[in-house]
């Protein structure tokens, strides 16, 4: 990226650098929120505690609340072979009605680079120096149009219960929810 680094902390830079090498690994042209929902599970326990605890927040119990993290990275490893051969070919800009605004950072899709500035500028709201793994859950999901967010709500977890926000109200015809067929748009 072109901003400073530094604002990330270490579970960040982590989770940025697997994202970078999976993007590249996968022949993927830009990382985009897919990737780094997908690293950032894997390297911060805390943000899998936040998607375990949403599942529970959203009435889910037993089994399907403690399996919520593994079936989104399940849906997530099956980018290359399924819902993700569909974005190949598409840029991901942050999605209508988006609190994101759009960064230019080469190698990263402008709805990623927002994510990630996005989170910094959560962690100096908070009066931390750097941005946590909660910090870009939470911008992650802030774009309900984003690929991070639609993998979250095919496998149960609904954005807006990470976020605390209201869910807004879904357009006629729009599929873009849990279990209701594949994710891309």
């Amino acid at each position: 990226m072109h901003w400073n680094d530094s604002r990330l902390g270490a579970e960040l830079r982590t989770a940025t650098a697997a994202a970078r090498r999976r993007a590249t690994r996968d022949g993927d042209r830009q990382v985009d929120t897919a990737h780094l929902l997908h690293s950032l599970l894997e390297a911060d326990p805390r943000a899998r505690e936040a998607v375990e605890g949403a599942a529970g927040a959203a009435g889910a119990t037993g089994a399907a609340a403690g399996g919520r993290v593994a079936r989104v990275l399940g849906y997530l490893a099956q980018r290359t072979i399924g819902y993700g051969i569909a974005w190949r070919d598409a840029v991901e800009d942050p999605g209508a009605g988006s609190v994101l605004t759009a960064v230019d950072a080469p190698g990263w899709s402008p709805a990623a680079a927002a994510a990630l500035r996005a989170a910094a500028v959560r962690a100096g709201d908070r009066g931390a120096p750097r941005a946590e793994g909660t910090d870009l859950l939470a911008a992650l999901v802030d774009d309900r149009g984003s690929r991070a967010a639609q993998v979250l709500r095919a496998a149960g977890v609904e954005p807006e219960v990470l976020t605390g926000r209201p869910r807004p109200p879904r357009a006629e015809g729009d599929s873009r929810h849990r279990d209701d067929g594949p994710v891309a748009s």
